[in-house]
């Protein structure tokens, strides 16, 4: 049994530290939010407390951006700074690589060790404990990292000793991840527009050669009309901003994925970012003066 910490206790952070608690580790959790510790211990966690930190041996940063991660490990008050020498972080938030690499030179000067380890899978999956974690670190942050690994992840794809490497994989994720919902919402309101029934487009692109992942994913919230957040619209201007900016250093142009960064932070604007990225459909269709269900 590892003691394992969890920061950042909304969906996936959440579904990660239940998936931990049901392969028999103690996990504590810490989020600003009281009611989202609340519920980790209904499930059996504990608070992560300056008090407790010393005693945790892998810590997972589930946080949303560079800032937070940079704020939740390495900040005044950053929980890397509270953890026994020999401890690993796991850093599971999407940034740049640059950043990924500065992080793990920051934690070995700690006496840590650093696992950039992005995760795909979304929120069902984190709590199934069925993950795809891209991870990259050197054999000992592996070896340490294993015991949450094992209980996070259905697929960790080791992919080298260097950190940023991970975090290079999980931008290729997300330029296709954000182009195709933008594609669904696009796709979706097409149909509308022609007079097809929702259900009955997602019926049969779902077993068509159109289909993917994203699609058979998120075009129910649109035929359901529910958009209660889980990926929300406001992620996607920063991960594909990551991802056009990477490219844009390389002297690389992305114009599918510049398109849809442009859509999400459109969508944003109009008031759509904060709920879940399916609402990217009701930008589409409101602007051509279409009816989706719900509205």
């Amino acid at each position: 049994m590892a003691v394992i910490a969890v920061l950042g206790l909304g969906s996936m952070g959440m579904g990660m530290a239940l998936s931990c608690l049901r392969a028999g580790h103690e996990v504590l959790g810490f989020d600003p939010r009281p009611d989202a510790v609340r519920a980790l211990r209904a499930a059996g966690g504990v608070a992560l407390t300056a008090e407790s930190a010393p005693r945790v041996e892998i810590l997972v940063s589930v946080v949303l951006n560079t800032a937070q991660t940079e704020t939740a490990l390495f900040g005044s008050e950053g929980w890397a700074g509270k953890l026994a020498e020999g401890g690993v972080v796991i850093s599971s938030a999407t940034i740049p690589a640059a950043d990924a690499r500065r992080y793990a030179a920051t934690a070995a000067e700690q006496g840590l060790f650093y696992l950039d380890a992005p995760i795909s899978g979304g929120a069902t999956k984190a709590v199934e404990g069925r993950l795809s974690i891209m991870a990259s670190g050197d054999e000992e942050a592996f070896a340490k990292a294993r015991p949450a690994l094992d209980a996070m992840a259905e697929t960790v794809h080791a992919l080298g000793p260097e950190a940023g490497t991970g975090s290079a994989m999980k931008s290729v994720n997300q330029l296709l991840a954000g182009t195709h919902i933008a594609a669904m919402a696009e796709a979706m309101t097409f149909g509308v527009a022609q007079g097809l029934k929702p259900e009955d487009i997602l019926r049969v692109i779902s077993v068509s050669a159109g289909n993917s992942w994203m699609f058979e994913n998120r075009a129910p919230h649109v035929v359901e009309g529910d958009y209660t957040p889980l990926s929300t619209v406001a992620i996607w201007p920063k991960d594909l901003g990551i991802v056009t900016e990477a490219a844009s250093a390389m002297g690389l142009d992305l114009p599918v994925a510049r398109r849809a960064l442009g859509q999400f932070r459109e969508a944003a604007e109009a008031g759509l970012a904060q709920e879940d990225d399916a609402a990217i459909a009701k930008f589409y269709a409101e602007r051509a003066g279409l009816k989706l269900p719900g509205e």
